[in-house]
């Protein structure tokens, strides 16, 4: 689904795309979260993204994508994890191996990036491990025209959801190699139960184990080396997540709703804004790997806010927040799970450290 060229330059509040987004969340994610959150991402929720254009929001417009600008896929991803996280990480993952494929030049371009620009297909990834290097829980081994892998992926979301999978492993040589290979079980691929976890088991996390799965080259999307890759990866890493402010707001927004809160909640509310607007300042620096660690300073401090904002609506909550069905309690676990999401080593020492401070 791609956007008008006037749609392009309109604010991030005004895209078509963020206006859908809002009515998806309002009309369909919010008001079954927390059903969602004990029961699972139902595939009903899946098509409902994949209708809504979310999915080719960074890819090409000649593809079928809309080529969006940065503010307005940070504004829809805050949109969807404060409506309801869950649904947001299964679908957060796909938007990485589009990123890829649209930078690369290969037959797997060809192949998948138009359907999984307008939605026909969504893609997960398995590649969180390459960041525990020189450690390599996944092998990548030249054979037979292809690659065939080898370990445990200990992380791969949407499980069930997912059409394809993005999967990495290492050579010998510290070559990091992406691969595209169809989401589920197949000779030299088996999959764990799905994992329970204190917040976000509703998204379908599951471990992979690989035991000589092979994929031919035409499905590889990118060889790089290791260090190249720990370069690409850092700025993603060290910037502020959208879904941080998303979760964030909503808990806010809950605190509003309490007329003795309203004081803290205006409060919370107004530092939220100011970190935001610097963290997405710097975001759209020119040089993604230059002040990084104002970068992290900001990641740490959105961290503090969102604690912050989810201990406000539990305590304007009160009892009633202890029950599985309460809204503030559901985003006080998921605002724990985003302490930890995507973390880095570099990302773990930076927060450490500000919270002995």
């Amino acid at each position: 689904m791609t956007s008008s060229p006037s749609s392009a330059t309109a604010t991030p509040a005004a895209h078509p795309l963020v206006v859908r987004t809002r009515r998806l969340a309002a009309d369909l994610l919010a008001p079954a979260a927390e059903r969602v959150d004990q029961e699972g991402v139902p595939a009903s929720h899946i098509e409902a993204v994949k209708r809504s254009g979310l999915l080719g929001v960074g890819a090409p417009v000649e593809y079928g994508g809309s080529a969006t600008p940065a503010a307005v896929v940070r504004e829809t991803a805050e949109i969807l994890a404060g409506a309801c996280c869950s649904t947001w990480f299964v679908q957060t993952q796909h938007h990485t191996p589009v990123k890829l494929l649209t930078a690369s030049g290969g037959p797997v371009r060809e192949r998948l990036l138009r359907p999984l620009a307008t939605g026909e297909l969504l893609s997960g990834i398995a590649f969180a491990h390459v960041r525990a290097f020189p450690r390599v829980p996944v092998r990548a081994i030249a054979e037979r025209g292809g690659w065939r892998f080898e370990g445990t992926v200990p992380w791969c979301t949407g499980w069930g959801l997912n059409d394809v999978v993005l999967l990495a492993g290492v050579t010998d040589a510290a070559e990091v190699v992406f691969a595209f290979c169809e989401a589920r079980e197949q000779p030299g691929l088996a999959a764990s139960e799905p994992m329970r976890l204190a917040a976000l088991s509703a998204a379908r996390t599951v471990s992979l184990r690989l035991d000589g799965l092979w994929l031919p080259e035409d499905s590889v999307v990118l060889r790089t080396p290791q260090e190249d890759f720990a370069h690409f990866d850092r700025p993603r890493n060290t910037n502020a997540s959208p879904a941080v402010f998303g979760v964030a707001s909503a808990a806010l927004g809950l605190v509003e709703d309490v007329p003795e809160a309203a004081g803290a909640a205006r409060a919370l509310r107004a530092r939220l804004d100011a970190v935001r607007e610097d963290a997405y300042a710097l975001a759209d620096h020119p040089v993604p790997h230059e002040r990084i660690e104002e970068r992290l300073a900001l990641k740490t401090r959105s961290y503090d806010l969102m604690r912050a904002a989810t201990t406000a609506a539990l305590v304007a909550g009160g009892g009633r927040a202890m029950a599985l069905e309460s809204r503030a309690q559901r985003l006080a676990r998921e605002g724990l799970f985003l302490l930890v999401q995507g973390q880095t080593a570099e990302v773990r020492r930076a927060h450490l450290a500000h919270l002995g401070d």
